[in-house]
């Protein structure tokens, strides 16, 4: 793929702080089926059965849940300096220069921050496992991370220059943005703040993501938005709002495109009334599921 990321070769995780490590530890390992792969008084990392070394990170802070960072693999060591340059260019900053990573997972990493407070780590030379494999109702890996912006095309150009992402779909509400074959690994939805929106879990199968939804209504938490299938992506959903308001998804069947693929505008993604995905048997998204989408900010 020409336009897959020049710098970027996937989503690798995303960093939280939680108010609750133990309550979190629960839920993410025996309701959300992730697996602990280190952790400390502080902090919790969580694998799913694919490669990454983790896919989810929650460090111990009081208060509402924050989001600290989105980490990105890069393709090689010396995109690490490329990002923090074209990062600083496109109006942003370095908040951590490259240096060796001392948490668990390791290799070399650079943090920028956009001018909106998007903080995204770029790593290079992490650990991975060798035993990377499909479990039926396990999570494999990450799918994406959608990021509110106010100002979704001035975000866009940011990824663009700065990432080398490149545009899959444009909705009326949403920008989705690829580094490799994944339709998306990063989506930007239209808001008036700049928090999180959800972070999407890549499930082995279709039947993962509906014994995934009856699971998490046997252990209280309800499914907001699913079961349905999106349009652009055309991937298999189920959403939740888990501990402290993080919104969640399970997933599968994620759209893998080439270079044919050609960008959809809003005009090319329209429902009829009363639909908001593919096979319109859901329910719009839940009152609860919209508020939580904005709830969890960056860490400031």
């Amino acid at each position: 793929m020409t336009h897959s990321s020049s710098l970027v070769s996937a989503l690798r995780s995303v960093s939280l702080t939680v108010p609750d490590l133990v309550a979190a530890e629960h839920f993410y390992t025996s309701i959300w089926h992730l697996d602990v792969v280190a952790k400390s008084e502080q902090a919790i990392y969580f694998r799913g059965t694919g490669a990454d070394h983790h896919l989810l990170e929650l460090h111990q802070a009081d208060g509402p849940a924050k989001i600290r960072c989105v980490t990105l693999r890069a393709r090689d060591l010396s995109a690490l300096e490329k990002v923090a340059k074209a990062a600083v260019a496109a109006g942003g900053k370095v908040l951590k220069p490259i240096a060796e990573v001392t948490e668990p997972g390791g290799g070399q990493s650079v943090t920028v921050i956009d001018p909106d407070g998007r903080v995204f780590q770029l790593v290079y030379g992490d650990a991975m496992h060798a035993d990377a494999h499909e479990v039926q109702d396990r999570p494999i890996r990450l799918a994406h991370a959608v990021l509110n912006s106010h100002d979704v095309e001035s975000t866009r150009a940011f990824m663009e220059s700065v990432l080398d992402f490149s545009l899959s779909d444009r909705t009326r509400i949403m920008a989705f943005m690829r580094c490799n074959s994944d339709h998306h690994s990063i989506a930007l939805g239209d808001s008036d703040n700049d928090a999180l929106n959800h972070i999407a879990f890549l499930m082995p199968d279709v039947d993962s993501v509906m014994r995934g939804g009856g699971r998490m209504r046997d252990a209280g938490y309800g499914i907001e938005w699913g079961p349905g299938r999106h349009g652009p992506g055309d991937n298999a959903f189920n959403y939740f709002v888990g501990p402290f308001d993080v919104v969640i998804e399970y997933t599968a069947e994620v759209q893998q495109i080439d270079d044919s693929y050609k960008s959809g505008q809003p005009t090319d993604w329209t429902w009829p009334p009363g639909r908001v995905d593919q096979w319109g048997i859901s329910a719009p998204p839940s009152p609860r599921l919209k508020d939580a989408q904005k709830a969890v900010v960056f860490v400031s």
